[in-house]
């Protein structure tokens, strides 16, 4: 099988990534994800997991978490979604993505398993079960064996197709807001109760700082429940941003007791400060734990990690900014770090969402900033049609005009801005993946 066969096949699964779903209902079973691992001798057992979920923060607490562990002497593999540019993005051994060609032979060599459990009584499998079951059987082949297993969860936790450790030693759960109600719950509360089922016995629960104090009942209770331990990142530790620069930000991060930790990171806005701190927590309860890990690997670990399309600049004169903010809450962040990080006179607003996003939210947060907004289509089945988004949040002032592409999206607000303006691309992660291949160039291998 060559890539993109293997694309092809991925696709022609159930995929929810792809296709909208308002159904409490998975795409893939966690009995079904579960009986496709047993297929395969169950290759997510025999190292040790972290395992992580939230709203917001989870795919650069996760790339943090990795480096951390890397940093330490510890060999590595990191499963994250959605990906820019290549599904080969989502699945990192050693600090790399894998290559097309291991990527394929991976699939091919577990396709087998994947139509037998296709044919089974356990209903249908997902794109996302399969690149899972993928990302566990290429971490077992890996020679030395890979000594930790950082997992991000696709959506929730309880029903996930990643949720299927018996144990793992640290689950995670960065800040958590309203997002896909349909599916977790209309509520913050219910939000939590859903994430918090990847909390196991003996595992050590370690939680963001949360904005709602009832979700941290939630996982409290759930620890309680299991006989989990609890480490409450929010009040035990706190961290402060001592200085920005353009290449990044310094940071001291306060330790329980009051010891003092210096960081830097090349992530830029408060939530990622908020983010290393949760990395830096996450860190000391894998050091509680028996292993070995010193300062100087957690502040370099953390020092040279870079998630694309996070408060990413790519252009200057006019300053173009991307941020795959997606929620209201992720709006509002990168409002505050386009206000405190960034200098500039007027901001042209480029934006593309799915049609599961609470635009309005979104739209509150961000609108007050800009001179124009530009709604684009993209290349998504679930995207929002810009002319609807228009009519979602075209009465919040700014004028707003509807483009079919990003591309067009972005010749529209580059052809209003001056040199001492802002151009900010953000919504959807496939928006921002289709505005670095049109500015930078970025090489992308299809699917």
């Amino acid at each position: 099988m060559e890539y993109p066969e293997a694309i092809a096949y991925l696709l022609s699964l159930s995929d929810m990534e792809r296709g909208y779903q308002a159904s409490a209902n998975p795409t893939m079973s966690v009995a079904s994800m579960r009986s496709l691992l047993s297929r395969l001798n169950d290759p997510h057992l025999g190292r040790p997991t972290v395992h992580i979920t939230g709203s917001k923060g989870k795919g650069t607490t996760s790339a943090m978490i990795a480096g951390v562990l890397r940093e330490a002497g510890y060999s590595t593999a990191l499963y994250t979604s959605p990906h820019l540019h290549s599904f080969t993005e989502r699945i990192a051994i050693g600090g790399e993505p894998v290559s097309p060609e291991e990527f394929a032979a991976g699939l091919s060599a577990i396709q087998p398993a994947v139509e037998a459990e296709r044919e089974s009584v356990h209903g249908d499998v997902s794109t996302f079960g399969v690149l899972t079951a993928l990302f566990f059987w290429l971490v077992r082949a890996q020679l030395p064996p890979v000594d930790w297993q950082v997992v991000e969860v696709g959506l929730g936790g309880t029903f996930d197709a990643t949720n299927v450790f018996e144990a793992t030693d640290v689950a995670v759960i960065t800040p958590i807001s309203l997002e896909h109600t349909q599916i977790l719950g209309s509520t913050t509360v219910e939000i939590a109760r859903d994430k918090s089922g990847i909390i196991k016995r003996g595992t050590t629960a370690v939680v963001a700082r949360q904005r709602d104090p009832a979700v941290l009942d939630v996982i409290r209770q759930r620890c309680a429940e299991v006989g989990a331990e609890l480490v409450d990142a929010g009040s035990l530790y706190d961290v402060e941003v001592t200085e920005i620069h353009p290449w990044g930000q310094r940071l001291a991060v306060r330790r329980p007791g009051g010891e003092m930790l210096e960081l830097r990171t090349p992530m830029l806005g408060r939530h990622q400060a908020e983010n290393a701190m949760t990395a830096v927590a996450v860190a000391d309860a894998i050091r509680a734990r028996g292993f070995e890990l010193d300062d100087r690997a957690i502040a370099e670990g953390i020092a040279r990690v870079r998630v694309p399309g996070r408060l990413e600049v790519m252009g200057q004169k006019p300053l173009i900014v991307a941020d795959g903010a997606h929620n209201g809450e992720s709006a509002g962040a990168l409002a505050r770090a386009l206000r405190e990080y960034f200098t500039w006179k007027r901001c042209f607003l480029v934006i593309g969402v799915t049609r599961d996003k609470d635009l309005r939210a979104m739209g509150f947060e961000l609108a007050r900033l800009a001179e124009l907004i530009v709604c684009v289509g993209f290349r998504n089945p679930r995207a929002m049609d810009p002319y609807e988004m228009i009519q979602q949040i075209g009465f919040l002032g700014p004028a707003a005009v509807a483009e079919e592409t990003v591309a067009a999206g972005l010749d529209t607000a580059l052809a209003h801005a001056n040199p001492d303006d802002l151009v900010c691309i953000t919504g959807s992660l496939y928006v921002v993946a289709e505005a670095r291949e049109a500015i930078l160039g970025e090489s992308v291998i299809r699917g």
